[in-house]
């Protein structure tokens, strides 16, 4: 029989598997961060470069990119002595791309922001010269603003509209104009091209939108882009609420808001912030 000493000592160390583990998830992680640092250089980034960004010695990035090399993920251009994205890491993105659910994505900072603000919050698209609302996530006050998926707003008149005509070529903002016209829906709702085209400047330099009473009388909202991978318009966000609780100072502020919570989803989405 074995005394408890040789019992005890015939155990595999305690700390073994544990600091093992410890250390694959370590360098998983390290991995992780040099393949994104590589994705992030549209020329490439030398072993230094990335070592120096990522934290690391040469010697254990080197060892890391060689092995995401063998996988795929990341290659080297011998003449340019960079690392640059594998193919690997393209059929990833790909997958990635077809999958999606840009309303899915959206939901989880959808909930904060209305958290956050105590208004409700929407997500709309552009289709055929109107916004489309695909998903709304209410705010817990008695008085609200409510707009179902799949409503239909005018893009002249919302915050949603404007976000996205903001980013569109003159051409095709007349065609919308052309196609739609601009009816006065309240007596705040713009209703020449011109002072709409001064709007749209205004929306460009402040990197949001708002509809002050524009749609709805008593109604003030504020919305912000949501950019694709090609740095295009996916979606408009938005925040709304009645004109009670949103002054002209808050309209700025939730402006603002919205503004860096369309920059999260845009990030989560795997877009790219495009510019005006």
């Amino acid at each position: 029989m074995m005394t408890d000493e040789q019992a005890e000592a015939a155990k595999p160390e305690r700390g073994a598997k544990s600091t093992d583990r410890s250390g694959q998830v370590q360098s998983l992680v390290r991995a992780l961060r040099l393949l994104s640092l590589v994705s992030e250089a549209e020329e490439g980034a030398s072993l230094t470069e990335l070592s120096n960004k990522a934290g690391l010695a040469p010697s254990t990035s080197h060892r890391l990119l060689s092995t995401l090399q063998q996988e795929g993920f990341v290659r080297f251009d011998q003449e340019r002595t960079r690392w640059l994205v594998g193919v690997n890491a393209f059929i990833a993105g790909a997958a990635f791309m077809r999958t999606r659910d840009l309303s899915r994505i959206a939901r989880p900072h959808m909930r904060h922001l209305m958290e956050e603000t105590g208004e409700t919050v929407n997500l709309a698209i552009h289709d055929r010269g109107e916004c489309v609302y695909v998903s709304q996530v209410e705010c817990r006050q008695m008085m609200r603003a409510l707009a179902s998926p799949g409503a239909r707003v005018p893009m002249h008149a919302s915050a949603v509209g404007k976000a996205l005509l903001a980013a569109m070529e003159p051409a095709e903002v007349e065609a919308i104009l052309a196609r739609h016209g601009m009816p006065r829906i309240t007596a705040r709702t713009i209703a020449s091209p011109q002072a709409l085209a001064q709007e749209l400047e205004q929306v460009r330099r402040l990197g949001y939108a708002v509809d002050d009473e524009e749609h709805a009388q008593g109604l003030r909202c504020a919305a912000a882009l949501v950019w694709d991978e090609n740095g295009e318009p996916a979606a408009a966000l938005s925040l709304s609420g009645p004109l009670v609780r949103i002054s002209s100072p808050r309209l700025a502020e939730l402006g603002r808001q919205v503004g860096l919570a369309a920059r999260k989803v845009t990030a989560s989405y795997g877009g790219s912030a495009g510019s005006f």
